[in-house]
């Protein structure tokens, strides 16, 4: 199996990568292809606008279906398809016509999509990977089958259930299905907490004494060729619970990252499904790993690699949907990510504050979704900072929380 490592560049020099040196494979697959395939995409938020933005550089046909029709990626598809991405019969009919479909969100109609590559239509990943995935019982009984580690656990299936777990203190509470970006998880510590927990079907997680959080992305074609992502570490808000700051590459011992790399790669190979494979990882104060969720599909945590790689998370996944050889994964130069989320207290029209002065830093990118309606911690952007020196990443990320504001 070919490993592409983007370490093996990162850690020696940042600047041993040529420029242009992921174009000659792309290049050449050009060449060997004349067909324009139709693809779909399952949802237009933000992560469907960033693969539209990257899919104007290939031969590709693209669709959105999302219910809203001035979602993020409504403009920027070929063809745009009103419909609940939940609804059985408005998935299969929107995908029947089509070569290959993907995902930016793992709340989908399932079952359709299993009819649908019944019938030859690609699906990437497979439903199968999808039904693990958005069911947090699944995904976690998923790591326990295939031994890879993760935090203790107990399955719950109502508040009585879960009022039995004192004991199992302090821990965190999962909604098995439905959590989404912080919503359906609270953190309990103590008995009297117990009640605040979820009386639907929930993991109940053993908390864990977290030295870093940091994730790794991981993507596999259809020959079964992987490359991997530098790990990133995410810091992230302690009242919202979303990522605030990432930056990459973290800053790992050599043993810990290539235990990092061997746990997100039997994480995403034991899948048996091309695609792009999102691994969030608690490393905990004695430099154990252990996932926390993945995520099937392009991801918050590589936003960073639009600017910061040879090959970003978008256009990875273009090539692997559509055969093409793999990108090149390591970076250019070191970088952080800084989420612009909905203010405080603000709700309504969105106002963008001090964008003249962050567009001002020297190396630093800005990406605004296009969501028209702001509200308290609703993501509405991302700015991406490049730099060698880490301090100079920090520095600059500070100054653009401090200077960005979105209102209403």
């Amino acid at each position: 199996m070919r490993i592409i490592r983007a370490h093996e560049q990162i850690y020696k020099n940042y600047s041993t990568s040529p420029p242009g040196s992921c174009l000659l494979p792309y290049l050449c697959a050009m060449q060997n292809s004349s067909s324009v395939l139709k693809v779909g995409i399952l949802g237009g938020g933000q992560l469907g606008r960033m693969l539209l933005q990257v899919a104007a550089n290939y031969p590709v046909e693209t669709w959105i279906m999302e219910n809203d029709t001035e979602c993020p990626s409504a403009h920027l598809c070929h063809h745009f398809v009103k419909g609940d991405i939940k609804n059985y019969s408005e998935v299969y009919n929107f995908g029947k016509g089509l070569d290959a479909l993907t995902i930016e969100i793992e709340n989908v109609n399932v079952e359709a999509l299993e009819q649908l590559e019944q019938e030859g239509i690609k699906v990437f990943p497979k439903p199968s990977v999808l039904k693990i995935i958005r069911d947090k019982i699944q995904q976690k009984e998923y790591y326990r089958l295939h031994q890879i580690p993760t935090s203790n656990f107990v399955i719950t299936q109502n508040l009585e259930e879960l009022k039995q777990q004192q004991e199992f203190l302090p821990a965190v509470h999962k909604l098995a299905i439905g959590g989404y970006d912080g919503r359906g998880v609270k953190m309990i510590a103590t008995k009297a907490e117990l009640e605040t927990g979820f009386d639907q079907p929930a993991v109940l997680e053993k908390m864990i004494s977290i030295q870093k959080e940091i994730a790794v992305l991981v993507a596999i074609n259809e020959k079964k060729e992987t490359a991997l992502y530098p790990p990133v570490e995410m810091l992230f808000d302690p009242v919202l619970n979303l990522l605030n700051y990432q930056l990459c590459p973290a800053e790992l011992t050599t043993p810990i990252l290539y235990k990092v790399e061997a746990v997100a790669l039997a994480v995403a190979k034991n899948f048996n499904s091309p695609g792009l494979f999102a691994v969030e990882m608690f490393l905990d104060k004695t430099g154990n790993v252990f996932v926390n969720e993945t995520a099937p599909r392009v991801h918050n945590s590589g936003h960073h690699t639009i600017e910061a790689h040879y090959s970003s998370q978008f256009d990875m996944l273009w090539r692997i949907i559509l055969g093409y050889p793999l990108g090149n994964p390591a970076i250019i130069l070191p970088s952080i990510m800084v989420n612009i989320i909905g203010a405080n207290n603000y709700s309504g029209d969105v106002i963008y504050e001090g964008m003249n002065e962050v567009l001002e830093i020297e190396n630093a990118y800005l990406h605004l979704y296009g969501k028209k309606q702001t509200r308290p911690g609703r993501k509405m952007g991302h700015i991406t900072i490049i730099s060698k020196e880490k301090h100079d990443l920090l520095h600059k990320a500070n100054k653009v929380k401090r200077t960005l504001i979105t209102k209403s």
